[in-house]
């Protein structure tokens, strides 16, 4: 069962907020941040891409990036942009958005920020979907490391609850801590502060009867976190196992409330192929239907859209060349990696390939037809988006997703609460 446990946030003073929060440090390149810094000293950049606090081009593995960023977060403290609360306490997080994926409709989602326990990511109660690789492991170890503490949170799915969503609820109805637009996606951010001690039993005990908790997003941050506190718990001979350093802070948010979109590909040749031919070996195991010039999005489950040459088609894949009962086999990511990237255009790892990019799916069909119509790409494909519930009965059966295969939005803003490790 899942252990979570209170924490002392530290925080910026409400009316600092907006200067100090931030888009997440894996979400843009070294000199957006720099831009987006702009002038501002309150800005998280000077933490989680400290590498714009030097020339231009400095890599941000640099030894001494994360000195800097380890300054920038003591600098921060000292002069009173992020403050610690004096009471272990939870919070709330909303974020309110308008998708496509949502019919544009505005929808808001309520997450709870908590301390997660680093043996539930190894012992399995936290379950991942996804591969990690040990270099961004490792960064993110070393930002742990020097700054003695979570500044991101993890982004987590718990099983629907409706003890939590009434609880949530009535603090949604009061005056939030921070409620601020954020520039760029112009979605909508809150913050409540959960401090009433039976609140806090009960949300600990609600969670202790989940059986689960699931990475939706950020494994990279929950790897490192986990073996950070195996380090300290191995460097400790006093470790009791209910010290601060066996936790680390998520974000979880009710399964049934998030929104995947699409993860789309674009690729920069036809293998060889002439577009007629590679239409052609598409069509053994997909029904094709050209759709015209305006832009078309699948429909369902199975179904691709295929932008070549200035037109749209529907790809359907046949029957049989999917597996109903595989939980990986069912996924659309699959069915398109193997019978078309792979068995077609052979981009053999897409992990590493230069012939295939990825476009998350809040950039819309237009990136994809922009990336094609400039020359920059051949083709592209879009997907129909993976379920939540796709990506936890995957997790509940300790198998991997393939890369690329999910885009969760909004994505969590970072500065609003930090957990420190002692």
């Amino acid at each position: 069962m899942a252990r979570i446990k209170p924490f002392k946030g530290v925080r910026p003073p409400k009316e600092l907020v907006e200067q100090v929060e931030s888009r997440p440090y894996d979400v843009l390149e070294s000199e957006e941040a720099r831009v987006e810094a702009g002038d501002n000293e309150k800005s998280l950049y000077h933490i989680i891409k400290p590498e714009i606090n030097f020339e231009p081009g400095t890599s941000e593995y640099d030894p001494k990036v994360y000195t800097e960023a380890a300054r920038q977060f003591q600098l921060f403290q000292d002069n009173g942009w992020l403050v610690q609360d004096e009471k272990e306490q939870y919070y709330i997080y909303a974020q309110t958005s308008c998708l496509p994926a949502n019919n544009n409709q505005e929808k808001t989602q309520y997450g709870l920020v908590i301390g997660a326990y680093s043996e539930d990511y190894k012992n399995g109660v936290i379950k991942k979907h996804e591969l990690t690789r040990r270099d961004k492991e490792e960064d993110r170890m070393k930002h742990v490391r020097v700054n003695n503490a979570n500044i991101e949170p993890v982004f987590f799915a718990y099983p629907d609850n409706a003890v939590l969503d009434a609880l949530i609820m009535k603090y949604a109805a009061t005056e939030p801590e921070y409620d601020f637009i954020a520039p760029i996606d112009g979605f909508g951010h809150k913050l409540w502060v959960v401090s009433d001690d039976e609140d806090i039993k009960t949300i600990t005990e609600e969670f202790a009867k989940m059986p689960a908790l699931y990475i939706a997003d950020g494994h990279h941050r929950s790897a490192a976190a986990a073996l950070v506190g195996s380090e300290r718990a191995e460097n400790n001979p006093n470790h009791r196992g209910d010290e601060e350093y066996n936790y680390f802070m998520a974000v979880a948010f009710q399964a049934s409330q998030l929104t995947v979109l699409d993860y789309n590909r674009v690729f920069k040749d036809l293998n060889g192929n002439t577009p007629d031919e590679f239409l052609a070996k598409i069509a053994n195991n997909f029904v094709v239907e050209k759709k015209g010039a305006d832009e078309y999005r699948p429909q369902h489950q199975h179904e691709f859209s295929l932008y070549l040459e200035g037109e749209w088609y529907s790809l359907t894949a046949k029957e049989g060349t999917y597996d109903e009962k595989d939980p990986i086999g069912v996924l659309d990511v699959d069915i398109s990696s193997r019978l078309i990237l792979q068995d077609i255009l052979e981009l053999g790892d897409l992990r590493s390939s230069q012939r295939v990019d990825f476009v998350g799916g809040l950039r819309g069909l237009g990136e994809l037809k922009r990336r094609v119509d400039s020359g920059e790409m051949k083709a592209a494909l879009a997907l129909y988006p993976v379920s939540m519930q796709q990506i936890m009965d995957i997790a509940d059966s300790g198998k991997i997703m393939p890369p690329k295969a999910t885009w969760f939005e909004p994505k969590l803003r970072s500065g609003l609460v930090i957990h420190k490790l002692d």
